[in-house]
């Protein structure tokens, strides 16, 4: 059986180099276990207003019966606040930890030293050396093409910056959402990839079926990259990782006015029951630049499937341009 073999599949045993996103809340339980079955690296993702009791009905379901190796996706200024958070995450016994949005090196040696591999998104060379400094095991090039919570710089041009800087696995992340965007990334150089935006359509996606039916229906010039949501929901995220997210009327009035729109109690309001009843007028939904290439909900295993088989038959078909 043909399969693509990189120091990915290597270091994790897995026979596709993918992980999928660690999406906050969408990626649950359900799904980190379904791209887990699939031959990839299914990744939970930790959200800062989920109990301990929430998260563990989510590993509850990702570890069911023979548990696979599987990661947790984690945020550095969360942590922060919640430092439970990484008691719970090595408790998990994950294979993969990743920790991103802020300085990795508080938490590198607690994890290495229960033998959990360690990786990091970076956004910019600084980000990038910072996280070898630390020590991660893995490096993930987020470029700005992802969706949710990222930085300003372009997938291809930082993933030849990063490969540049060390001999570790990079993964490349941001705007891939096909075999031949996986073929690209690892004919760059990358180790894998790690995808976001299609797995919202997954079946076993916490992505409410309102904001599926919204995403299945837009397309790649859609989508805007703000702080308008994290103002509004007081987050703590810092201005340098904004938010790229559908736009909607209300993000369009607010963006570039977050000082106005906190100082309007009224729009604060409608802003809180637009979420509670799922208006997708008012209310985020986090996508990338990859959502106009995505219109139907499939099962996980299916995207799996794709990206894989899509990526060997576009290897192969690049392997003629040698003569």
């Amino acid at each position: 059986m043909t399969a693509i073999a990189t120091a990915l599949t290597r270091m994790f045993g897995v026979r596709v180099p993918l992980f999928n996103a660690p999406m906050t809340p969408q990626a649950g339980g359900a799904l980190a276990r379904a791209v887990a079955d699939a031959g990839a690296i299914g990744m939970l993702g930790f959200d800062e207003d989920e109990t301990a009791e929430q998260i563990g009905e989510q590993l509850a379901v990702l570890q069911a019966g023979t548990a696979p190796a599987f990661g947790i996706g984690l945020v550095a200024w969360v942590l922060e606040r919640r430092p439970d958070l990484l008691d719970l995450a090595i408790a998990a016994k994950p294979r993969f930890a990743s920790i991103s949005f802020g300085d990795p090196s508080p938490y590198v040696e607690r994890l290495h030293a229960a033998g959990i591999l360690v990786g990091s998104q970076v956004q910019d060379r600084r980000r990038a050396r910072a996280a070898l400094d630390a020590g991660v095991d893995v490096l993930v090039a987020q470029g700005t093409e992802a969706g949710g919570h990222t930085g300003a710089v372009g997938t291809l041009p930082l993933l030849q910056l990063v490969l540049e800087m060390t001999d570790k696995p990079v993964v490349a992340a941001g705007g891939i959402v096909t075999g031949r965007g996986f073929a690209a990334a690892l004919a760059a150089g990358a180790a894998g990839v790690w995808v976001g935006t299609p797995f919202l359509l997954a079946r076993e996606s916490r992505t409410t079926p309102q904001a599926q039916a919204v995403i299945a229906a837009s397309d790649e010039t859609q989508t805007i990259l703000t702080s308008v949501y994290d103002r509004v929901q007081r987050k703590g995220w810092t201005p340098e990782f904004r938010g790229r997210a559908l736009r909607n009327p209300f993000v369009d009035r607010w963006h570039g006015h977050e000082d106005e729109l906190m100082a309007t109690p009224a729009a604060i309001d409608a802003f809180e029951r637009a979420k509670g009843s799922r208006d997708y007028t008012r209310a985020n939904i986090y996508v990338g630049q990859s959502v106009g290439a995505i219109a139907e909900i499939v099962a996980a295993a299916d995207i799996v499937r794709n990206l894989e088989s899509g990526a060997i038959a576009a290897l192969r078909d690049a392997a003629r341009l040698i003569d």
